[in-house]
């Protein structure tokens, strides 16, 4: 009895030991980027310069890393999966998103969501997968987090992830840089990860900017003072971008909902998770706008709930992904585009717009 309780307390001591080991690890190991760096574009665009007064077309699209088809619900949200199902999944919902993108024929495009290396998305380095199936643009990639390897859930661990914004452009690219946004400083920075915004600059024929931002978002956060620091600090970039003279365009997904009677639009349960917040729009800068006219009445939506495989008429869905505009960008039309969430956990908005003079 001594014999077997000495080697339990052994066994104890060794579990103790080890998860005190691992949660040392991943809070020694977390790490921020630093704040407001340069980011290299990739040219392959002819060295368009846009014009004033002509329409142009826009779309944003959260890819979800590639991983989630329709069957596909993920444990963050009450489902089952940590990991895409395989490379080969992964590979067959990015060549979607490539024809999805051809279809659509933006002049630019904002993606979220686009890993490097990592082990959710079984190693597919989709920087290099979008970049060779849509070579007519030029490409800013801007790293959001490189999290520390995650050893949840216990059977089934999500692993490392190295994701970020990549931003498509037909004009020109002048430069981009990459601004860091707050985020939690308790142990929920390890499930939310790192927050970041790009900015990239394209020249207008009037010697103006078209600067585009491209924007991910705290999906995970409780904590209502991380999203209201997001909010503040881009607002206060485009605010100064506009001072400039400058035109500015916001693409992302916003984890808040566009439209203000979305459980109307939608036919859903009123649902306030942490990614389904009202947006602010009372704090938009002067004269910025959201584009929303007609989404209520398309009632498509641009996001799903992950806690089961996609049903429709039965997931939660709602309006958290669009655009915002500087008071001299005119938005022509915009639209969700209905993938029926076969590539994503989320559909493209396309918008089409045109500069000021």
């Amino acid at each position: 009895m001594k014999r077997l309780l000495k080697g339990l307390a052994a066994l104890v001591g060794l579990l103790i030991l080890a998860v005190g080991g691992y949660v040392a690890y991943l809070f020694l190991s977390y790490h921020r980027l630093p704040d407001d760096q340069a980011l290299k574009p990739v040219h392959h665009a002819a060295t368009t310069t846009l014009a004033p007064n002509t329409t142009y077309t826009a779309m944003t699209y959260n890819i979800g890393y590639g991983s989630y088809p329709p069957s596909y619900s993920f444990f963050m949200s009450g489902g089952k999966y940590s990991r895409a199902y395989s490379a080969a999944a992964v590979r067959a919902s990015l060549a979607g998103v490539v024809a999805t993108t051809e279809q659509v024929a933006p002049d630019v495009a904002f993606y979220q969501e686009v890993d490097v290396a990592s082990d959710r998305a079984r190693q597919v380095n989709e920087v290099n997968l979008l970049g060779q199936g849509l070579p007519q643009y030029s490409r800013v990639f801007g790293q959001n987090y490189d999290s520390a390897y995650l050893f949840y859930p216990f059977t089934r661990p999500i692993g490392r992830a190295t994701s970020g914004l990549m931003t498509l452009s037909r004009a020109q690219v002048l430069s981009a840089r990459r601004y860091q946004l707050a985020v939690d400083s308790d142990y929920n920075k390890l499930m939310d990860l790192d927050r970041a915004f790009t900015v990239t600059r394209t020249p207008v024929q009037n010697g103006k900017q078209l600067v585009l931002v491209n924007i991910h978002m705290s999906a995970f956060t409780p904590n209502k003072a991380v999203h209201a620091a997001q909010f503040k600090k881009l607002f206060a970039a485009i605010e100064a971008e506009y001072a400039k003279g400058n035109y500015v365009m916001v693409g992302g997904d916003y984890n808040h909902r566009l439209l203000k009677n979305a459980a109307q639009v939608f036919d859903t349960k009123a649902q306030n998770e942490t990614w389904t917040q009202p947006f602010p729009f009372a704090d938009l800068p002067a004269g910025f706008h959201v584009p929303t006219a007609g989404l209520a009445a398309a009632a498509v939506p641009s996001a799903r709930e992950l806690d089961a495989p996609y049903r429709k008429g039965k997931t939660f869905v709602t309006l958290i992904d669009g655009f915002i505009l500087s008071p001299n960008i005119e938005a022509h039309q915009v639209k969700v585009v209905d993938t029926g969430f076969t590539y994503s956990d989320h559909n493209p908005v396309r918008l089409t717009f045109s500069l000021k003079p």
